[in-house]
């Protein structure tokens, strides 16, 4: 284990639990040389590096931003430790994930939240306030994977406090853009659709939350974001010359769109 330059932590996977299925990308519960256990997304996966990308910025972004997040770490996995692993599948994504992959602390017990009234396990009522800084997080990354059919939020309990806080999970389909850099000019000020949002409420104060939060998303804390990036997740992407050129065009994109939050994000969230 090591803390890497980059401000994530670097860990080895040293068994291999099981894969889980709920999503596309196939992720796995990896034990690693930390005595702690993961939830890993690889690099072999169908969404590919770029969600591991996203992963990062946005999660990193949200920790900055006074939201939960797992902890996320760099996890170098070895295929060989996923040996007895039976589906042939899987065998074939870990085998293509060699090298360094995204792990996120598996939090033990955790629910999914489900939005609605206070109910069975994983509902509950979530304060306003931190539901206008969820909704404006993901209308600044463009996230449109945290819906009311999939809240992609976890409920569970943090030290101090009894009953469950909302943690924020799986980022990996936020930050559009980068899928068609030639076009993320035009994606700085895109409106973002709340419409099927999990915490989209009506009464959110949205603008407190833009005056809270949107000077906060400097260049200078963007670039302490995207040094978390390892360079291989940024290599050879076409039309930049080295990873550090597409990081600096990550903040250029992202500190434009802060700066022009009233073109993007609503009065009323419906």
């Amino acid at each position: 284990m090591e803390t890497a330059s980059d401000g994530l932590r670097t860990v080895t996977a040293v068994r291999y639990v099981t894969p889980l299925r709920s999503g596309g990308s196939v992720p796995g519960v990896v034990e690693a040389d930390d005595l702690g256990t993961y939830v890993v997304k690889f690099t072999g996966s169908a969404q590919g590096r770029k969600a591991l990308v996203a992963e990062v910025i946005v999660g990193e972004l949200a920790r900055h931003l006074g939201l939960r997040v797992p902890e996320l770490v760099l996890v170098h996995f070895d295929p060989s430790v996923a040996a007895e692993e039976p589906h042939e599948e899987v065998q074939d994504l870990l085998h293509a994930s060699a090298g360094i992959n995204l792990g996120m602390d598996h939090l033990p017990g955790a629910a999914d939240f489900i939005p609605g009234p206070p109910g069975p396990p994983g509902t509950a009522v979530v304060d306003a306030v931190e539901s206008a800084r969820i909704l404006w997080l993901d209308a600044f990354t463009a996230n449109v994977d945290r819906t009311v059919h999939n809240s992609n939020l976890m409920m569970w309990p943090t030290s101090g406090h009894q009953e469950p806080r909302l943690w924020l999970i799986d980022h990996g389909a936020a930050l559009v853009f980068h899928h068609r850099w030639e076009s993320a000019a035009d994606a700085v000020g895109k409106a973002y659709d709340f419409r099927s949002h999990a915490l989209g409420s009506p009464g959110l104060d949205m603008a407190a939350a833009d005056a809270e939060l949107a000077h906060r998303v400097t260049p200078g804390l963007l670039r302490r974001v995207l040094a978390a990036v390892p360079d291989a997740w940024l290599a050879d992407e076409p039309g930049f010359a080295a990873p550090d050129d597409v990081r600096e065009a990550y903040v250029t994109h992202l500190a434009s769109r802060a700066r022009v939050s009233a073109r993007w994000l609503p009065k009323d969230v419906p």
